[in-house]
């Protein structure tokens, strides 16, 4: 019996040949989490697992004593890019593992699939390891389309986790040599899109509503799913800055042009950025909200990821909140905290923020000031100056609140 990790990989390579998810060939005999020990060469498996696994996977068990192929990158690529299912992805990933004098272009074209879906998958680190050599490659290749693509997709992972100082920079870098290469307006466009949302994230207003115009100019006239994302970015940028009217204009007119037929998994996403300016709005807008979110749960049971379904239940949380279906939204707060949240660390810190607004109305007043308190001073060391300037208005609204109902008690 070959050792760990090989037999690991060729468990895996054996698995991923036939189709079957780790769920499936783990059954109900064994673990998901044992049998992605197994293939990751973490555990040794027992003779009965053995014999187990042999008999699913319908080999004797000398299969497992054969070295797993690997085969070559590119057969992993075109199998991984034409079956458009997680198998293929993860036979790509081994053979990503399994290789390392690949042509260097192959190898970020085989990156660039499995960075996509551990985004899908809101998996951020392997994302980010896997953008970080992305960007390695293409600066050794010195195309500035790689390096341009590589480094906007970054920014925006970097962004998502909070680390906003490294996005910015990122991005800036990404804009720069866009425009200096000359690039296409899809290209220029993609490291705009990166720029605006990590100015809006570090609280450089006015620089990312100069450059949400100047990409709403450069996708003027398009149709198409990054014009959409423009109008997108506009929205989101004016309602920072707090001009909700126009932010309404800019996500109704993406909503408008953006066909559910040409990309269904954005014309959902453009409906949950819609709930979620309408909840942000003054006052919010709950039924516009309910409406955006009912037609995006509709698309999102047919192309749903799990970031996807967690940003629908957490503004589906925000909604009952702000219609005072207060037991409701502590329902759907906690449902989401059942599963590790694989939102961005914005939505995470708003989410955190209505938690401490339920402790409020719960009686649990302390506590609820003092995570409002830790809340807003992380937001100010973070420069995410809107949302600190949120907090401090919530804790304030609260601390006013909280002496009315004593001084009341009192009299």
């Amino acid at each position: 019996m070959l050792e760990q990790p090989t037999f690991g990989r060729r468990l895996k390579e054996l698995r991923v040949e036939r189709g079957l998810s780790q769920a499936a060939l783990a059954g109900t005999e064994i673990s998901t989490g044992y049998l992605s020990r197994l293939e990751s060469g973490a555990r040794q498996p027992t003779d009965r697992v053995i014999t187990y696994l042999a008999q699913v996977l319908k080999v004797d068990r000398t299969a497992f004593d054969s070295p797993p192929s690997g085969g070559s990158l590119a057969q992993a690529l075109s199998i991984a890019a034409s079956a458009g299912d997680d198998a293929g992805i993860e036979n790509l990933i081994a053979v990503l593992d399994q290789v390392r004098d690949e042509a260097p272009a192959l190898r970020w074209q085989a990156l660039w699939l499995v960075a996509q879906h551990w985004q899908r998958l809101g998996r951020r680190a392997e994302e980010q390891a896997c953008l970080q050599e992305l960007v390695r490659i293409a600066d050794e290749l010195a195309l500035p389309e790689l390096q341009c693509r590589a480094g906007a997709q970054l920014a925006r992972s970097l962004r998502a986790t909070g680390e906003v100082a490294p996005a910015l920079g990122t991005a800036i870098n990404a804009y720069q040599l866009a425009k200096s290469a000359g690039l296409s307006a899809t290209d220029t466009g993609g490291a705009l899109l990166a720029l605006v949302s990590v100015e809006a994230e570090a609280g450089r207003l006015p620089d990312a509503q100069a450059h949400a115009d100047e990409l709403v100019q450069l996708m003027e006239g398009r149709f198409d799913p990054l014009a959409a994302q423009a109008l997108w970015s506009a929205a989101t940028v004016r309602a920072r800055r707090g001009d909700h009217e126009a932010a309404r204009g800019f996500i109704e007119r993406a909503m408008k042009e953006m066909d559910s037929s040409t990309d269904l998994t954005l014309w959902a996403r453009l409906r949950l950025a819609a709930a979620s300016l309408c909840l942000q709005s003054t006052p919010p807008r709950t039924e516009r909200a309910g409406e955006c979110l009912a037609e995006a749960a509709t698309a999102l049971a047919l192309v749903g990821t799990p970031v996807l379904r967690q940003e629908l239940l957490t503004l589906q949380t925000h909604l009952a909140f702000e219609q005072g279906r207060y037991a409701d939204a502590r329902r759907l707060h906690d449902e989401l905290h059942r599963d590790e949240l694989r939102l961005t660390h914005r939505d995470q810190v708003r989410l955190q923020i209505l938690d401490s607004r339920l402790m409020l109305l719960e009686g649990r007043e302390a506590e609820g000031i003092r995570r409002l308190k830790e809340l807003g001073e992380e937001a100010r060391q973070q420069s995410n100056i809107d949302l600190a300037a949120e907090i401090w208005r919530i804790l304030a609204e609260s601390l006013e609140n909280a002496s009315r109902a004593h001084d009341t008690k009192d009299s």
